[in-house]
């Protein structure tokens, strides 16, 4: 026999004004099974909590039902009180009088009537409680940050600084990501390269990261606080422990004519070379796609030129297993192609580039050494045309959403080429300028009025080559849909930002969530932005959708104060209202057939195979396990469950249906 307790709160007025609790109390009172049934004007109170305790230990209580606030407001206070009174804080229930009975109904007896019901339901679950205990999953206190931009270099910064150990994984041969792809950054113009090569600097030399560079995740298992990571150290075919980065391999490299990733295709390098002069680290790799030994089993000039003998040509790739606790998710983004706009050349005009190529041109560290040039025949152009949202919220190209940062770096570039080009003029087409940050409606301003920039609100329909000009053909919307069009020397397109090449398979590697464009995907847009659905995976920067540099700089110390929040205890704890697979004595072991639908519904990979074996080590039976560790208990798995062999502890089908009839056999 049942002996519950019931605990009715009036909240102040938050419930008494609409609701009866003294009769709520009264009539729960003659519910078989309940002991004592007490109503108090501030149940979450000390003097409260302590009527319950003292209720507990007088009467032996096996189970309290309180009718009070929201189970998010006080649940944790009232199984607080049932535990220091000695009674499992799982066998305490919440029935919520505030949010679903007297802050939605007038005052009346119907309002007291269902509160009533509301309390008898959770009476009859709580006679089926069992007494639970709380999930203690071990930590190991240690990071993998995946990907070397400002985001991981940010995050992995952070969480060394916070005495903990970080392995950074960058696919390059250098860290630094687009960013040190930038000349100057916006608003304030600082050198990109000035204040992010310190920090790179830094990763390289702090005694708690471990940085490996042209590295990929190879594949990733467990759980969170236990994840066993495998990574992929690409064979660079240079000994780094020998290599003293003195270039002299890169100076005798007969391939002097591939298309340089980091100049964006304007600039070129050899086969054996080092991405850029600040790479950390500072040492070459072989590209053994263009190498001629590679290739052709000839050559070994760099070889030969090497004074210290670094050269591995037999080097394999290795992979490397660790074991990590926590993951930061910050691989980035990439930018559309000029190729992905016909109107506006297909790709086809020299003169006609992205903003990231702009931006080497501009940067002091380009293929030009920082003079705007034409990439064509290498002139000054006189006229350039920017072009805004070129891709971006465009859904005839597929990309309905803003970049974000191309009406900033758009007003950005113009600033650059009208300080650099002082008889130059600027033009730029634009649907809206979305400059909201800190500082930025200032800047696109100060470009149109100090800088001149000539700024046209309307879309370009059309760029084609006419005398070795530029013809820019579009409308000026402001000006009724007059017809404009511009010769120009130079158009550059704000290309859209898209999710970074292979995101799609990293996101199925981490079993983690992306959204249609292949961006991974937030808990929660707003409450956990920075979280996964699988707990312990972190994301920070534009891998999650395009940001800035200061929203990326936050997002990652936000992902960053997460890890750390982790590792602070030894132990996860973790509520136990997760999902679990019925277990039976032999011969029948469990009534789960093993169709392993749950397998294949559940969003948190938390369902595993387990083997039941005889005495003499063959399989009698697989059925299906929950990990207790990735469980979060949404019940999806119970829903697809054929054999109903799964149920969610604390919301058993049992219960449930104990709740209901509670009210069909008034």
């Amino acid at each position: 026999m049942s002996k519950i307790g019931v605990f009715i709160c009036h909240c102040g007025e938050n419930i008494s004004a609409t609701v009866d609790c003294e009769r709520v109390a009264q009539e729960l009172a003659k519910v078989e099974g309940v002991e004592c049934a007490i109503d108090y004007k501030y149940m979450c109170s000390d003097p409260g909590q302590t009527i319950i305790k003292d209720a507990i230990r007088e009467h032996h209580l096996d189970g309290v039902v309180v009718g009070a606030c929201s189970p998010r407001m006080h649940e944790p206070t009232f199984r607080r009180a049932c535990a220091e009174a000695g009674l499992n804080p799982y066998l305490c229930e919440i029935a919520n009088l505030r949010e679903h009975c007297s802050w939605v109904h007038e005052k009346g007896d119907a309002t007291t009537n269902k509160a009533i019901d509301l309390v008898k339901m959770l009476v009859e679950k709580v006679k089926r409680n069992k007494p639970l205990e709380s999930i203690k999953v071990p930590i190991t206190k240690k990071a993998l940050v995946i990907g070397g931009g400002i985001a991981g270099i940010q995050a992995s910064l952070d969480i060394a600084n916070a005495g903990h150990q970080v392995i950074l994984v960058e696919k390059d041969p250098s860290i630094g990501g687009h960013m040190s792809q930038l000349s100057e950054t916006f608003p304030t113009l600082d050198c990109s390269q000035c204040i992010l090569t310190p920090r790179m600097v830094e990763v390289a030399q702090h005694p708690n990261i471990t940085l490996y560079t042209y590295a990929e995740l190879e594949s990733l298992e467990g759980f969170i606080g236990n994840f066993t990571a495998k990574i992929r150290l690409k064979a660079k075919s240079v000994d780094y422990k020998k290599c003293t980065g003195c270039g002299a391999c890169m100076q005798k490299c007969p391939q002097k004519k591939i298309p340089s990733e980091f100049n964006a295709g304007l600039g070129t390098r050899t086969a054996i070379y080092v991405p850029f002069p600040q790479a950390v680290p500072n040492k070459p790799v072989i590209d053994r796609e263009h190498c001629n030994y590679y290739k052709r089993g000839k050559c070994k000039l760099c070889e030969t030129a090497c004074p210290t003998g670094a050269i591995e040509w037999d080097k394999e790739d290795e992979i490397l297993t660790e074991q990590v606790g926590a993951i930061v998710v910050t691989t980035g983004f990439n930018v559309k192609g000029t190729d992905f706009f016909p109107e506006y050349g297909y790709g086809k005009y020299k003169d006609v580039i992205t903003g990231l190529q702009f931006e080497r041109l501009a940067s002091a560290s380009g293929p030009t050494f920082g003079e705007i040039r034409r990439p064509s025949d290498g002139t000054i152009p006189k006229k350039i045309v920017f072009i805004a949202c070129a891709g971006s919220r465009d859904p005839a190209k597929g990309i309905p959403y803003c970049s974000k940062i191309c009406c900033m770096y758009t007003a950005k570039h113009a600033m650059l080429y009208q300080h650099k080009v002082h008889d130059g003029e600027s033009t730029v087409f634009y649907m809206d300028i979305r400059a909201g940050g800190k500082n930025y409606e200032e800047f696109v301003r100060r470009a149109i009025e100090e800088d001149h920039v000539n700024y046209v609100r309307g879309r370009v329909a059309r760029v084609y080559e006419k005398d070795g000009k530029l013809i820019v053909k579009g409308v000026d919307t402001l000006l009724s849909g007059e017809q404009v069009e511009i010769e120009a020397d130079m158009v550059v397109l704000a290309t859209a930002g898209v999710a970074n090449c292979g995101a799609e398979v990293l996101a199925q590697k981490m079993h983690i969530s992306y959204d249609p464009y292949h961006f991974f995907a937030e808990a929660h847009p707003k409450l956990k932005p920075v979280e996964t659905n699988t707990a312990g995976i972190f994301l920070a920067g534009a891998c999650q959708a395009p940001k800035d540099i200061p929203e990326t700089v936050g997002m990652a110390s936000g992902a960053a104060v997460k890890v750390a929040g982790l590792f602070s205890n030894n132990e996860l704890v973790r509520e136990p209202l997760i999902a679990v697979v019925n277990r039976m004595p032999p011969p029948v072991f469990s009534t789960c057939v093993g169709c392993f639908m749950c397998q294949t519904a559940c969003p948190y990979n938390a369902i595993e195979r387990e083997e039941i074996k005889g005495r003499d080590g063959k399989v009698i039976k697989t059925v299906a396990k929950v990990n207790p560790g990735l469980c979060q208990g949404c019940g999806t798995c119970v829903a697809f469950c054929r054999s109903k062999s799964i149920d969610i502890q604390g919301y058993s089908n049992e219960q449930v249906f104990a709740e209901v009839m509670s009210l069909l056999n008034q």
